[in-house]
């Protein structure tokens, strides 16, 4: 018998949980739970993608992936229409690191970037 994951929640680590948070429901449409007092966890969903935020000690240094290997980003998110998405997301006002383009591992893909400089990649695989 075996068991298989069901999903994947990247966790980010912020350095100003609240603003974070209403970054990320604000301008990225994900929406979901808190914990703590005051909060300083959430669990945040958008279709079936997941993403965690966690409140940094207040002397710690987040570095991006991006930071420690070019092009890399801290989270990856698929969808069904990226295009749709970027629209969306261009006219809430996110924080987009790279307009959307055709990746030469055929996605459809873009990303943003959170008020930590951690970039969040969204991508449609194209058939």
């Amino acid at each position: 018998m075996s068991a298989d994951p069901l999903a994947v929640a990247p966790i980010l680590m912020v350095s100003d949980f609240q603003a974070s948070l209403a970054y990320w429901r604000e301008k990225v449409g994900f929406d979901g739970e808190t914990w703590g007092d005051p909060p300083g966890f959430a669990i945040l969903r958008r279709g079936g993608a997941r993403i965690c935020l966690a409140q940094a000690d207040r002397d710690a240094k987040i570095v991006p992936n991006w930071h420690l290997a070019e092009k890399t980003s801290n989270a990856y998110v698929w969808v069904d229409d990226a295009k749709a998405l970027y629209e969306e997301l261009k006219g809430r006002g996110a924080i987009i690191d790279w307009d959307l383009y055709e990746a030469p591992y055929g996605v459809l893909e873009f990303g943003i970037q959170d008020l930590d400089d951690q970039d969040i990649a969204f991508g449609q695989v194209l058939r």
